[in-house]
């Protein structure tokens, strides 16, 4: 790797890491102007943004002390994007590039600067964050409000307002006025009550993340030193699935660097796009393209799929886009049979069985292991795991609802925060025999913690030494995973003293406000308790934290990004897609984006006591034009 550190001439940068990129993603790469880049399932988005952080650090294109700021729709992309650098990277260079969601950007500008908005806009410094719904507003609408003045409206006039078209249209659907609202509608007064109310009524502020991006986009309008700032501060930005970037993140990152030498590359693939329910905007690339001068650049390849898998989701992708370019398929097909087929069974429990062996078959015929596969459903994860995961305890494969909470997290989500992975991973490397490959990882997110830069070589030695020291009192301390509650709770905290609550805080500025870190402290606390049930080591421990050797269930939203050897989606029936009919464009792009996380075979499954299928009929059409073969399964 310290070949990495050195300058190298443009002329001369070669991808780091993998052999070659398609001719596409190598101009996208070097280019110095504005790119829109459309890039398809396993198209490889994440390696195209590393490889060109690698080509813009290493080249001095991004000069120091500028820095790259890459923003992401979900918090396991925004971590897997800067790891992904760092393998790229020397860490001289690495340490220049700072990769965050959207909501984490736009909380810590807020957090950072938000005491310099206008006294009607301003927030308590020590606000909560907040997550209304669809019946919050309703509630809000209906019954809390109010009648509005004469000259405004009526109260059957906010009757009339229906809630989603509140929250998109009236409370975030354009810029926040500086003054407030003139003239306004009954809709922006019922607007203007709900933003005063939540910022200025109460205790503490109260803030949804909408919120705090709308008034991130305001700080910078009227700011323009705070602005100015941070367009000196970025020489390049990169925007990740940008098909799901919303009005309010858009206007955000318009005002921020519209007009400016920051040069910016918008990735993502507008046949995946399911967010539109979340308020993503229908079109952001060509919104894009014409607000920044934004150059259209589309990729080929897919690296992720089997030639018969590719040839299927190209008809799926007709379906969403009739200009949609047939992908190149980069990977050889590996199984026997049909890529991909439709299951019919008699009931869900010949359903579990039937699948659960059809999974240990192909972990022994492949040499796989569970977290090669993995078992998809459009809802209600929990229903499906009550019949599924006896079935396949029998079989001797764990299986792991990802969609669950544990205590007020979701299973998922707790594996992607950063208190979280940093706890596990100091546990790794202090009772695991070969942890090796744990220490880079703590030695880095400590210096990270502590604001130990990367070339400051006598405070690394002494953190390493910390470090070192620490594991061996941790094993000392804590020689077996806990058995209670409280043993989980000490060692828990244990490590997050250690680790410096004030310092993650800072870094994380997430947990600073609302007791989130609490919340996540406690759910770390509940998993691995849980985890170390039956007397098990500390590896074993920790395997089962982390879910190492089950097999995982999730909702199609939550599997965007990720790759399995083999996907099963069970239950494509009218009862799962209910809504189908309400955005067919939507739920199809869903449908397109459970496909493409198979690598070598997709498996979907139908129950008729789970519902019919004629509602969503469209969909089994798109399959038999594909040519997939539906089977009877007893």
């Amino acid at each position: 790797m310290a070949v990495l550190s050195r300058w190298v001439r443009p002329d001369d940068w070669k991808p780091v890491g993998v052999e070659a990129l398609e001719e596409n993603a190598l101009q996208v790469v070097c280019s110095a102007d504005n790119r829109s880049i459309i890039a398809g399932p396993g198209a490889g988005k994440t390696e195209l943004l590393a490889q060109r952080a690698a080509y813009l650090l290493q080249t001095g294109t991004s000069p120091a002390p500028r820095r790259i700021l890459a923003i992401s729709f979900k918090r396991d992309a925004a971590t897997n994007l800067a790891a992904r650098v760092r393998q790229r990277c020397h860490r001289n260079h690495a340490g220049r590039f700072d990769s965050m969601t959207f909501d984490a950007f736009a909380k810590g500008l807020i957090d950072r600067f938000g005491q310099a908005l206008p006294e009607l806009w301003r927030p308590r410094p020590d606000y909560d964050v907040m997550f209304p719904n669809d019946r919050d507003y309703r509630d809000f609408l209906y019954q809390q409000v109010g009648t509005p003045p004469a000259s405004v409206g009526t109260y059957a006039d906010l009757q009339a307002i229906a809630a989603r078209a509140f929250e998109r249209r009236d409370l975030f659907g354009s810029p926040l006025p500086l003054d407030g609202w003139r003239n306004p509608t009954p809709g922006q007064w019922a607007a203007d009550r709900f933003w005063q109310r939540s910022l200025h009524e109460g205790d503490k502020s109260r803030l949804s993340f909408p919120m705090i991006g709308r008034l991130a986009e305001l700080l910078f309008r009227v700011n323009p030193m705070a602005r100015d700032a941070l367009r000196l501060t970025y020489s390049h930005l990169f925007m990740d699935e940008f098909q799901d970037t919303t009005q309010i993140q858009y206007d955000l990152v318009r005002t921020i660097f519209l007009g400016t030498d920051t040069v910016i590359t918008a990735v993502g693939d507008n046949k995946q796009q399911i967010m539109r329910w979340a308020m993503a905007m229908d079109d952001p690339f060509t919104a894009f393209d014409v607000d920044f001068g934004g150059k259209r650049t589309p990729l080929y390849n897919n690296y992720r799929s089997s030639p018969e898998l590719v040839r299927i989701q190209h008809v799926l992708a007709q379906a969403l886009d009739a200009r949609a370019v047939a992908p190149v398929s980069k990977t050889v097909g590996t199984i026997t049979g049909d890529s991909c087929a439709i299951w019919d069974f008699p009931t869900p429990q010949v359903e579990a069985h039937r699948l659960a062996a059809f999974v240990a078959a192909e972990m022994k015929t492949h040499n796989l292991g569970p977290r090669d596969f993995v078992l998809l459903v459009r809802q209600r994860a929990v229903d499906y795991a009550a019949v599924l995961e006896p079935a396949f305890m029998a079989a001797g494969i764990p299986l792991r609802n990802e969609a669950g909470t544990v205590g007020a997290v979701m299973l998922q989500e707790l594996m992607a925060e950063e208190a979280s992975e940093l706890i596990v991973t100091i546990l790794r490397l202090a009772m695991t025999k070969r942890a090796g490959r744990y220490w880079t990882d703590c030695q880095e997110a400590l210096a990270a913690l502590r604001g130990v830069a990367p070339d400051e070589e006598v405070a690394q030695a002494r953190l390493a030494l910390e470090l070192n020291a620490y594991a061996i009192k941790l094993i000392a301390v804590h020689p077996k995973p806990p058995k209670s509650k409280a043993m989980a709770r000490s060692i828990v905290d244990d490590i997050l003293a250690f680790i410096g609550r004030k310092r993650l805080i800072a870094v994380h500025p997430a947990y600073g406000q609302g007791g989130w870190l609490e919340k996540v402290l406690d759910a770390t606390t509940e998993h691995l308790l849980a985890s170390s049930v039956g007397g098990m080591d500390w590896s074993s421990a920790l395997d089962a934290y982390e879910g190492v050797h089950a097999i995982p269930l999730m909702t199609i939203h939550k599997s965007k990004g990720l790759e399995y050897h083999s996907v099963i989606f069970v239950g494509l029936d009218d009862g799962a897609w209910w809504s189908f009919a309400n955005d067919q464009i939507e739920a199809t792009a869903g449908f397109f984006v459970a496909f493409t996380r198979a690598k070598q075979r997709v498996v979907f499954t139908y129950c008729a006591r789970r519902g019919a299928r004629s509602k969503i009929a469209t969909l089994y059409s798109l399959l038999e034009k594909a040519g997939v073969r539906t089977f009877s399964i007893t």
